[in-house]
């Protein structure tokens, strides 16, 4: 966007579709003037006689409506999406964080977790509290889920409506700040988890403004963001400029990308071109890495190759295939999209080229799906891998984890394939201590017609998949959220703190041997018995051994030391390996 006068003032605001505007500041009201711009920017009000400064609840009357409207960038909600804007002012925060060099996705390991469930409290501050913890766990990057302004006082934050603003009941923006220089003074950077290809269903007020959304053309959650069409331009740098402000503003070190095939965009120079192009912008003038991952299931590598080639130039993106091929191979669940991923082939296929379907037939789409990946442009190290997400347990019928289901030593070899694979791998709050509390869907929309539309189509959701309804938790009813916040006793005791002790080696492993994590996909080799239920890989002179089965299993052929055994019972003899059932060991010949 190119305005004739210079960029937005403090309580500009783009309303093309408006024929007037009241600026509502500090009580007074301000009418507002378009603006002179340039052509393709057209419709930006301005209000001259507007505060100049100090901190004030705004909010904007369009069309002479009596009720007004926040600011579609507004920073603070003090009192919800659907009341007045408050102004914020990042640029107040004294950072800390100067010495902070910043880190590189090869070689690291994240953590994702939900502000509101990760603490009892359930704040930015409360979290910032656990960092050392994360530390010691051997973790670099952590990831938030969405914290931007949603309806309600609890939420998974995909249902967000105010980009630019930090859910207050999270601490605000004041506290998001707070909780990245923390996490630099820790050690670990900060991915922060955002939604640019729907928006919530209550206290979006977009369309009011201007042609925000395309009307008509809709993806799962309602209306398309418009990138394409007439008004795009001013569209597609509202999303720009809040993509800048997590990079700049908070010195978030990385974005998470939800759902990029929603991104209906048919221009020469797609979106995400344009996201990866500012990400590479903002590391060249801050001299720090700032990376961009994209979650997709399209198993098509565009995104990750360089833009001189035509592609996206992203720094990775997520792999569904290698969650499923883990998933199946530790607990045997093969119905829905688990039924092509049946046999340990898959995962070894998995292990050296990164995707299952790389044009082959997915039964569950019922077409052909995905490309091969073109080793000599994408390293291994742009797969961000996990054996649990959020997604994947919380889109559960019952939200229920691996832990809930599985023996130690099932949790154990999922968590042995996940940190030792050639893939950046990610963790979920609680999964390195098996938590037994539920990660389930949780809402708390105020309007009752909204809470209970959202209640029955969750039902009908599962009924289609062949869930039972009666056991599918009621997503308003305050208890489904309260459940599933973590419960930290449980990481010192038993079992729990076994597989903590468990993580915490791999993780250890991991950067002692940096061949794991550094070398290409080329150089990783996988044997494997189906009907013995044994797989192993080599990545350089580092072999990773499972037995995936019921029954102890020899292999042959390995010498050197043993690194790391998941079991007392494993025993190296000579150039034979001795595994207990569901157990593995990593040797360094």
């Amino acid at each position: 966007m190119t305005l004739v006068n210079g960029g937005p003032a403090r309580f500009d605001v783009w309303a093309p579709d408006a024929t007037s505007v009241v600026l509502l500041a500090g009580g007074q009201q301000y009418p507002m003037v378009e603006k002179e711009t340039a052509p393709g920017s057209e419709g930006w009000w301005t209000a001259p006689d507007a505060p100049a400064d100090g901190e004030v609840d705004y909010g904007y009357l369009l069309d002479g409506d009596s009720h007004p409207v926040p600011d579609p960038r507004s920073r603070r909600l003090p009192a919800g999406v659907h009341e007045l804007s408050r102004t914020f002012d990042p640029a107040a925060h004294a950072w800390q964080d100067s010495g902070w060099k910043g880190k590189e996705l090869k070689g690291s390991v994240i953590y994702e977790l939900h502000i509101g469930t990760f603490t009892p409290e359930g704040t930015l501050d409360a979290a910032a509290e656990k960092l050392g913890y994360l530390a010691d766990l051997g973790i670099d990057f952590v990831e938030l889920l969405p914290v931007n302004g949603f309806n309600g006082t609890h939420n998974w934050g995909y249902d967000g409506v105010q980009w630019y603003a930090v859910h207050e009941g999270y601490g605000g923006p004041a506290a998001y700040q707070r909780f990245v220089d923390a996490a630099h003074a820790a050690g670990l950077g900060v991915i922060q988890d955002v939604v640019y290809n729907h928006l919530g269903p209550s206290g979006n007020y977009l369309s009011k403004f201007g042609p925000y959304l395309k009307q008509g053309d809709a993806n799962t959650w309602g209306d398309s963001v418009n990138l394409d069409g007439p008004g795009s331009d001013v569209v597609r740098e509202y999303i720009l400029d809040n993509l800048a402000l997590w990079l700049r503003d908070y010195h978030v070190d990385g974005l998470r990308l939800d759902a990029v095939h929603a991104l209906k965009d048919e221009r020469a120079v797609h979106i995400l071109e344009e996201f990866g192009a500012l990400g590479d912008a903002v590391s060249a003038e801050t001299g720090l890495p700032k990376t961009l991952i994209a979650e997709s299931d399209l198993n098509n590598p565009r995104l990750l190759y360089p833009r001189d080639v035509n592609g996206y130039g992203l720094a990775g993106q997520w792999s569904d295939d290698f969650h499923h091929a883990v998933h199946v191979s530790v607990s045997g669940e093969t119905t829905g999209y688990y039924e092509d991923f049946q046999s340990l082939a898959v995962l070894a296929k998995v292990l050296k080229d990164g995707f299952l379907h790389d044009g082959s037939y997915s039964s569950f789409r019922g077409r052909h799906h995905g490309r091969p990946i073109n080793a000599s442009l994408v390293h291994p190290a742009a797969l961000v891998v996990c054996n649990q997400n959020h997604d994947q347990i919380g889109n559960r019928a019952t939200g229920d984890r691996l832990s809930q289901s599985l023996s130690h030593g099932q949790l154990a070899m999922a968590a042995v394939l996940t940190l030792t694979s050639p893939f950046t791998p990610m963790l979920f709050m609680g999964e390195e201590f098996a938590a037994s509390t539920p990660w389930q869907f949780f809402t708390s929309h105020p309007e009752p017609e909204l809470g209970k539309a959202t209640a029955e189509g969750r039902i009908k959701e599962f009924e289609r998949m062949g869930w039972d309804p009666a056991v599918v938790p009621d997503p308003q009813d305050p208890e489904t959220f309260r459940r599933s916040k973590l419960n930290w006793d449980e990481a010192s005791a038993g079992d729990h703190a076994r597989l903590l002790e468990l993580y915490r080696a791999l993780t250890a492993l991991r950067r002692e041997h940096p061949e794991l994590a550094g070398l290409g996909f080329t150089e990783t080799e996988v044997t494997f018995d189906d009907d013995a239920g044994w797989l192993r890989f080599r990545r350089g002179s580092v072999e990773v051994l499972l037995n995936l089965s019921d029954a102890k299993v020899r292999l042959e052929d390995v010498s050197g030391a043993v690194l790391l055994a998941t079991d007392e019972g494993t025993d190296l003899d000579g150039e034979a390996l001795a595994l207990a059932p569901w157990s593995a060991a990593i040797v360094k010949s």
